[in-house]
């Protein structure tokens, strides 16, 4: 199939001057070239502007638009506003697309009108952009609203692509929400049960890890998680009820994870690791994973005090 959809990428762009060359060339070296890029300088204080003018001036595809710094999802929702193509497809300022990346979505929706929203399997790089040889293992034919409280199938949000149409009828991301802003947008279509949300088994995404600052990060993302239930709940109170310590578990161990990856302190993967076991201690019998997880992080923290002792 041939398609020629317009697609609006939308970037939004906060002091994002290291990494935006790279990001912007992933887009011009797209096999697809039916697009638009909007790139979203949110209040930044350094050269964002400048690296992107200089893309501006050698591609007319390219805009720039600058305001002052509101957060990441009112950048989005005015990218998307001010978007001309009937798919949005959002790229943060830090990762990578392959070059099929649009290619494969726009054939994709356009062989699928039922699907509202499109997402592939995505490749962790490093900070410095080497890879890490791990790739997620995040794709369902069909997106479920209570899959949502357990985990992020998208893994990024630079791995999205919707169509305007029906991000509009969502109302875009909620400016309010600072973490799992994506997942709340995804759970609003998803209740609806009107465009189905699916995945393409294809590594489309490169999602560029950060270790910095990031022990305060995993605590503002659980804050977030509660906010998305506590959001979700008016909508669907009974399905909420249904899945929430289970939920919660599977978050928990997720940031408790987190921890061990980036090695982090392991007094905090306890403190994750604990709290999911509460949460989940009706049905740890069917969790070899948590159990094994909790294992780890124990025997780091034991290991670590001896360490101290010792010397």
């Amino acid at each position: 199939m041939n398609s020629n959809l317009l697609v609006s990428i939308v970037i939004p762009a906060y002091n994002a001057a290291t990494y935006l060359p790279e990001v912007i060339q992933s887009v011009i070296d797209q096999s697809y070239k039916n697009w638009e890029l909007l790139v979203i300088n949110d209040g930044s204080k350094d050269n964002t502007a400048e690296v992107t003018n200089h893309y501006c001036q050698k591609d007319s595809r390219i805009r720039l638009i600058s305001k002052e710094n509101g957060g990441v999802s009112v950048a989005r929702n005015l990218g998307a506003k001010l978007a001309k193509g009937e798919l949005i497809a959002f790229l943060d300022s830090d990762d990578l697309w392959s070059k099929d990346k649009l290619l494969t979505h726009t054939e994709y929706m356009e062989a699928n009108p039922q699907v509202g929203v499109s997402f592939s399997r995505v490749e962790l790089i490093e900070s410095d952009g080497k890879s890490t040889d791990k790739l997620t293992d995040n794709i369902v034919e069909t997106v479920q609203p209570h899959e949502l409280f357990y985990t992020n199938p998208t893994v990024t949000t630079s791995n999205l692509v919707i169509r305007k149409s029906v991000f509009e009828e969502l109302n875009g991301f909620d400016e309010s929400m600072q973490y799992n802003e994506d997942i709340d947008l995804l759970f609003r279509l998803a209740i609806q049960n009107v465009w189905r949300i699916e995945g393409i088994d294809k590594v489309l995404v490169q999602y560029r890890l950060h270790s910095s600052g990031l022990s305060s990060t995993l605590k503002k993302m659980e804050e977030g998680w509660v906010i998305l239930m506590k959001k979700a709940r008016h909508k669907a109170p009974n399905l909420v009820e249904q899945h929430y310590d289970a939920a919660q578990a599977a978050q928990l161990q997720y940031l408790a994870r987190q921890t061990l990856r980036l090695d982090m302190p392991a007094v905090l993967g306890v403190s994750f690791i604990n709290r999911a076991l509460i949460s989940n201690w009706k049905n740890l019998y069917r969790s070899p994973k948590l159990i094994a997880l909790a294992i780890i992080i124990y025997f780091k923290l034991v290991t670590f005090n001896m360490f101290k002792l010792s010397i």
